[in-house]
């Protein structure tokens, strides 16, 4: 079955591919070779060798794989470079029913554990922080807007989803241009700033390709419960250039559970020699875009 969906994926022009492995927990059953039903762990070799066999099968057909419910990366990346992305963490998904969902804390904690092992695929972008019903008013993004945009340059992923409802999206145009806007391939990466858990500073410069001139900066900064102010000097932008500075942050009375949709959105010519003062919500972000003029 697996050749053929892959070999009608290639036919149709489909490059790529995310695959799932839902609630599979000791419950993945198997005929072994004396035609006895074995039960094996998501972990376990026969697993082990599925995923690749997964891989190895879709790079032949010239389709790479974005995994979920993954086993853990141990660098095969390397070795079948279309295994671009995987989940294997506590993604956006549990916001919907996870019970707790992700608490604020959640990515400043991912940033310098889950990350440190590969491009992870955490689903970023939900516009809709409204209880969905699922597990009383429990479940929802304990985030506020800005935050979710900056997810897109704190969590790498060489491929990034829009999570939510197109009418979401259509209800808010100016957020949604900084997902439209910014790359997943990038040239360079710098951590400005964090502890452990509590909040994180990204800065990514774009790789030139396609649609992208390879010299813009993308800044990504969020924060766990506690809202706070960082100072961020701009010297990592390239010396003798001006760029605008499209700054995507949270609004004065932002905070994740009474007012999470607050934006503010501004514009601002800055330099190297800058510095940006981001003022951070409880559990909210900055977004900024440093395009080159």
């Amino acid at each position: 079955q697996m050749e053929d969906a892959f070999a009608l994926y290639e036919q149709s022009n489909v490059s790529q591919i995310k695959t799932g492995y839902v609630a599979d927990g000791g419950n993945i059953k198997r005929i072994d070779e004396n035609g006895i039903a074995r039960f094996e762990w998501h972990d376990g070799q026969f697993m082990v060798n599925e995923y690749l066999y997964n891989v190895k099968l879709a790079a032949k057909h010239k389709i790479s794989i974005n995994t979920h419910e993954p086993i853990k990366d141990t660098g095969l990346r390397r070795t079948y470079p279309n295994w671009i992305a995987r989940e294997g963490a506590r993604g956006q998904e549990f916001n919907a029913w996870g019970t707790p969902p992700n608490p604020p804390e959640h990515i400043p904690m991912l940033a310098f554990t889950r990350m440190l092992a590969g491009p992870m695929d955490f689903t970023p972008g939900i516009f809709d922080m409204s209880f969905n019903g699922l597990g009383g008013d429990t479940n929802r993004p304990q985030t506020t807007l800005a935050k979710q945009l900056a997810l897109y340059v704190v969590m790498y992923s060489p491929i990034q989803m829009a999570a939510d409802l197109p009418k979401n999206y259509l209800a808010k145009p100016d957020a949604f241009q900084f997902i439209q806007d910014v790359p997943t391939d990038w040239q360079q990466s710098i951590a400005l700033d964090g502890e452990v858990g509590d909040f994180i500073v990204f800065a990514r410069k774009e790789r030139k390709r396609d649609n992208y001139s390879g010299n813009d900066w993308y800044l990504g900064a969020v924060t766990d419960e506690n809202a706070r102010t960082i100072e961020i000097k701009l010297d990592f932008l390239d010396k003798d250039k001006q760029f605008e500075a499209q700054i995507y942050q949270d609004g004065k009375n932002a905070e994740w559970k009474n007012n999470p949709y607050d934006l503010s959105i501004e514009k601002r010519t800055v330099t190297a020699s800058d510095k940006l003062t981001l003022k951070l919500a409880t559990s909210g972000g900055t977004a900024i875009r440093f395009k080159a003029l």
